[in-house]
């Protein structure tokens, strides 16, 4: 049964969106900019991905927000698909439910507000990392890890 994926997926969607809403328009990161919350391990920096990671192919054509979000409900349905067809712990599936509630909260982002609401920003060691993320981008990193080790192919012999 699948039920841990539709649970995880689900959870992760929500935890990811509510989230974004508390920190970007509830604590008005979208105003502010900047919030110092542990400095410098870790900070609310604000920044609308239009691209992929680290703004990558961020041309503001328009395009790009509908071929992404296009990208990342197949991918999810690709998820769904292997999981079902191939053998898998409950590991396996909680991994799975995290990549796609991950990556149709991103998906909802930019059918919402036209970018990716990315706040989180990490820095140490007397390193200043420029770049901010999100939970989602956490759940999906987690997930595609997870499903790298505990689901594999059904044996076709």
């Amino acid at each position: 049964m699948q039920r841990p994926l539709y649970i995880t997926a689900l959870a992760a969607f929500l935890f990811d969106q509510v989230t974004k809403i508390f920190v970007v328009f509830y604590l008005d990161l979208k105003n502010i900019l900047f919030i110092e919350v542990i400095p410098p391990f870790l900070n609310f920096s604000m920044a609308w991905n239009y691209g992929i990671n680290f703004g990558l192919f961020a041309n503001e054509s328009g395009l790009q927000k509908w071929v992404l979000t296009a990208f990342a409900i197949l991918a999810s349905l690709a998820v769904f698909i292997w999981v079902k067809h191939g053998v898998t712990t409950k590991t396996g599936l909680i991994g799975a439910g995290l990549l796609v509630g991950g990556a149709l909260g991103n998906a909802f982002d930019r059918l919402i507000y036209g970018a990716v609401a990315d706040f989180l920003n990490m820095s140490c060691c007397g390193i200043n990392n420029p770049f901010a993320f999100n939970f989602a981008d956490v759940e999906i990193f987690i997930g595609a890890f997870a499903l790298a080790i505990f689901v594999t192919p059904k044996n076709s012999t």
